[in-house]
């Protein structure tokens, strides 16, 4: 898969700033937590990718992927957590709640990428 445009759901500004260095080739929007993720999705319909913590004030990563999985107009997109939270239940969690990977910070750059390159095209590609 080549998303376009990706949508990163974390609230470390230091995380935002590591995408944006390491995704140069992809147009990124951003948000801080769950509540502004999910307006970030309706206003970039577009969105072909969510890179998402799970730690978040006023709306956690498990909050906000469930709220995405239930939206028909976003269930087909797909979703890699990217967490410090690396415990087996919250992998199994995640993956369950419709996440196509998880993976646990601190990550290396490859390992993003390769499974960006990995996902599966959207049904509309």
């Amino acid at each position: 898969m080549q998303p376009k445009k990706v949508l990163v759901v974390d609230d470390s500004k230091l995380i935002h700033k590591m995408f944006e260095v390491m995704l140069r080739s992809y147009a990124l929007v951003h948000a801080m937590d769950g509540r502004e993720g999910l307006e970030r999705l309706h206003e970039h319909p577009d969105i072909d990718l969510i890179l998402l913590d799970i730690n978040m004030p006023s709306m956690n990563g498990f909050e906000f992927l469930e709220e995405v999985k239930r939206s028909e107009a976003f269930t087909e997109v797909p979703v890699i957590i990217v967490s410090t939270e690396g415990k087996d239940q919250d992998t199994v969690r995640g993956l369950q709640a419709g996440a196509a990977a998880y993976i646990k910070k601190p990550f290396r750059n490859e390992e993003i990428l390769k499974l960006i390159e990995r996902l599966p095209p959207m049904a509309s590609d």
